[in-house]
């Protein structure tokens, strides 16, 4: 008996010390977070740092030489059309001008009357099209009611008035100005010609109105001096009516179409803004990126769609960050970005597959920073692996770290 366990107590440890070795090189399963493969909404974007800007804004010039008196207004303050006084000047002698000044200013009246008259048949073409655009609304809306039109035609139409309606506006804008820009010039022109010897300086002190509604962007001339034909004096516009500069790289650009919903975000304020790209400029610039390299990028104006309420104390030259969307649909098979890696030149992704990894060639569609359109490949309700390590490779037993489903 004892002879027999000397020879069992061997071979025991000797199993033993196999088994362990056995169990020490037997793969282990891979910890791995599981996603499902779903099906839903997928919308693509383009991410952008933005700026804001009053959409019309207009700077005060002097309109002849003299002497300024001191501007009291500050940035932020409010203007009222033909009720603010911006600036005074008290002309130099007339008697000192010849007349080359004499004809020159007579020269400014003419073309700014000339500039009211082109302003005059703008708004009257942009009112037209605004009224062409919106009998085509109409138009559409109507057949959309009976089926005739898709959703897509109607949107359309929709961009079209407003589109022209703020070319409506800009116009009306525009001529507002010519109007206030000829009347300054007309009365420069008076100040110019030699005065009657009675006349009294405070009779020939030229005063400077406000030509529209607004707040004092800044004060380009504080103090008061001497100042010559042309010399900026006030910027002035409408803070509450703003538009988004956005830069974008020219590649995005070509995705991006006038019309396309913008979420603007990181603004100050609380929620989520709406706003619709206006225009995608034409040509494009070269910017060097923080990283020292030369980018082609494009313009792109965005216009607010929210009320100017929704967006209280946004003002001139802050910065935004804005998703332009590029591409909408409402029903994908898709996966997290994090589950796709490159197999030579096609996407794969691995799958649970009987609780072992089994890899997938995939045909992938639309996609953004999170989640990727799948044409071909899965099927929904199945598990992929979310970012695999080199741990996991085919056959691989998986330890899900997220057992459970969803």
């Amino acid at each position: 008996m004892a002879r027999l366990r000397r020879i069992i107590l061997p071979l025991l440890v000797f199993a033993l010390v196999v088994a362990g070795l056995v169990m020490s090189i037997r793969p282990r399963p891979a910890p791995v977070d599981l996603a499902d493969v779903v099906s839903g909404p997928l919308q693509v974007t383009v991410n952008e740092d933005g700026r804001t800007r009053v959409k019309e804004r207009y700077v005060v010039f002097s309109p002849l030489a003299g002497r300024l008196a001191r501007i009291p207004y500050k940035a932020g303050e409010p203007v009222q059309a033909g009720r603010t006084l911006l600036a005074a000047i008290d002309p130099s002698d007339p008697d000192l001008l010849d007349a080359r000044a004499v004809a020159e200013a007579e020269a400014r009246v003419r073309a700014a009357a000339l500039a009211v008259e082109r302003a005059r048949t703008q708004v009257i073409a942009a009112n037209a099209a605004l009224e062409f655009a919106t009998d085509e609304l109409r138009r559409v809306q109507s057949s959309a009611s009976q089926a005739a039109a898709n959703l897509r035609e109607v949107q359309d139409a929709q961009l079209v008035v407003t589109v022209r309606t703020e070319e409506a506006r800009a116009a009306e804008f525009a001529r507002q100005i010519a109007v206030f820009e000829l009347a300054q010039a007309e009365a420069a022109l008076v100040r110019t010609r030699p005065a009657d010897g009675g006349a009294d300086a405070e009779a020939a002190r030229l005063t400077i109105l406000s030509p529209i509604d607004g707040r004092v962007l800044r004060v380009l001339r504080e103090s008061a001096g001497f100042v010559s034909p042309g010399t900026p004096l006030v910027e002035i516009g409408d803070s509450t009516d703003l538009e988004i500069e956005v830069d974008v790289l020219s590649p995005d650009a070509v995705r991006i179409a006038p019309g396309a919903a913008v979420h603007i975000e990181d603004w100050g304020g609380t929620g989520v803004l709406r706003g619709r790209v206006r225009l995608v400029e034409p040509s494009a610039f070269t910017k060097i990126s923080a990283l020292g390299v030369e980018e082609q990028r494009v313009n792109v104006i965005i216009d607010f769609a929210d009320a100017p309420a929704s967006r209280e104390g946004l003002g001139d030259g802050y910065r935004v960050q804005t998703r332009i969307v590029v591409a909408d649909a409402a029903d994908v098979m898709k996966v997290p970005t994090g589950a796709l890696f490159r197999q030579g030149d096609k996407w794969a992704a691995f799958v649970e597959h009987d609780g072992r990894a089994s890899m997938r060639l995939l045909e992938i569609g639309r996609r953004n920073h999170a989640e990727a359109e799948v044409l071909n490949g899965l099927s929904v309700g199945e598990r992929v692996v979310v970012y695999p390590s080199d741990r996991v490779r085919e056959g691989v037993k998986l330890a899900p770290r997220n057992a459970e489903r969803g």
